[in-house]
């Protein structure tokens, strides 16, 4: 691969344009991050309004992330997955099947995280 062997500030360099990279390519072929980074953008600031303390107001931004996160992880596997093969097959299925539940819970601990903070 190349870059394997840059060390330092290069390699840092190197990683974050692979970084933005594949936020960009995600925001191009995913829709579910499209939606979740819209969601982020209102409900990062939304939760130093929403939080009373900074433990609060952290929950609010992390459970938001820990989504971002989770869907990332999910688009890489199902683009791996496809890299690999379009076919149907039972362990690809399973795969992308493990991927979208995680994206479930991630979810659910956010909107449980932002309901029972609102209330």
């Amino acid at each position: 691969m190349a870059g394997q062997n840059l060390k330092g500030i290069q390699r840092l360099n190197a990683a974050w344009n692979n970084s933005l990279a594949g936020l960009k390519a995600c925001w191009i072929h995913e829709e579910a991050f499209r939606q979740e980074a819209i969601l982020s953008i209102i409900g990062i600031p939304l939760a130093f309004y929403v939080g009373d303390t900074a433990v609060e107001k952290i929950l609010l931004i992390g459970s938001l992330l820990m989504l971002m996160i989770i869907e990332l992880l999910n688009s890489a596997i199902e683009a791996t997955v496809d890299r690999i093969g379009l076919e149907h097959h039972e362990l690809s299925g399973r795969a992308k099947d493990i991927g979208s539940a995680a994206v479930l819970f991630g979810t659910v601990l956010t909107a449980l995280t932002w309901g029972l903070i609102i209330l």
